[in-house]
């Protein structure tokens, strides 16, 4: 397993200092990670590059509306 403690992770800007956030890990050769900003010791989901674009372009295109 890898140790995901030395990777710099950041948070969006939209976060607010709610607490219900999730961190992005996005500096890694060929990998993005992303995980639950209140468990920094948890585990983290790892997708491809271009699949983390897609996602990201359905949500601003608005394929995955709040609350569904």
């Amino acid at each position: 397993m890898r140790d995901y403690r030395a990777i710099k992770w950041r948070k969006s800007t939209y976060s607010n200092g709610q607490g219900n956030c999730v961190e992005i890990a996005d500096g890694l050769a060929g990998i993005v990670l992303v995980r639950d900003s209140k468990d920094p010791d948890g585990p983290a989901l790892a997708f491809s590059p271009e699949a983390w674009r897609s996602f990201v372009g359905g949500i601003q295109a608005g394929e995955f509306p709040a609350g569904s």
